[in-house]
């Protein structure tokens, strides 16, 4: 089997890091909608391609981050990325079996989770909302996984040839 190559820490921060800016970049009113789970997306990957090193810890302490940057419950998304990264460990071995298309039905389940559960806070802190177009970022975000996972690979490849 083939060894992958090492990935240090320093590059899945900084990966995770500009997942978070481009998660909290403005965008115009009727496009928020429609943003991909950035943060979701590159946390699933690196719980996948390295689970030894990327765990709930940093999912946490992202979450944290984001909080401090929107200025919600202090926790809220911590959590919620903490859960992500403890769902990602629960599902590596199969997920590493699958194809990309089944790849991204298992990111589209796991995102969709994460947001029910989202949502379910944000409804106890008051924000209520009953219409289910906040699971569109799950959606699009599993359609961009083939892209993204196959896009950070190649990355990680050129970044272990220099």
């Amino acid at each position: 089997m083939a060894k992958t190559p090492a990935v240090s820490l320093i590059f899945v921060w900084f990966t995770l890091v500009l997942a978070l800016c481009l998660q909290v970049m403005p965008l115009a009113e009727g496009w928020q909608v429609y943003r991909p789970e950035w943060i979701g997306l590159m946390l699933i990957y690196w719980c996948m391609r390295t689970p030894d090193r990327v765990g709930v810890f940093h999912g946490f302490v992202i979450g944290i981050l984001m909080d401090l940057i929107e200025g919600t419950a202090l926790g809220q998304h911590a959590l919620i990325l903490s859960l992500l990264a403890f769902l990602c460990a629960l599902v590596y071995p199969r997920f590493r079996a699958y194809s990309l298309v089944q790849q991204s039905v298992l990111v589209l389940v796991l995102l969709g989770l994460v947001q029910l559960i989202e949502q379910w806070l944000r409804t106890l802190t008051g924000d209520f909302s009953i219409h289910l177009s906040f699971l569109i970022p799950s959606l699009i975000s599993a359609v961009l996984w083939p892209w993204w996972s196959t896009m950070l690979k190649a990355l990680e490849q050129r970044l272990a040839r220099v």
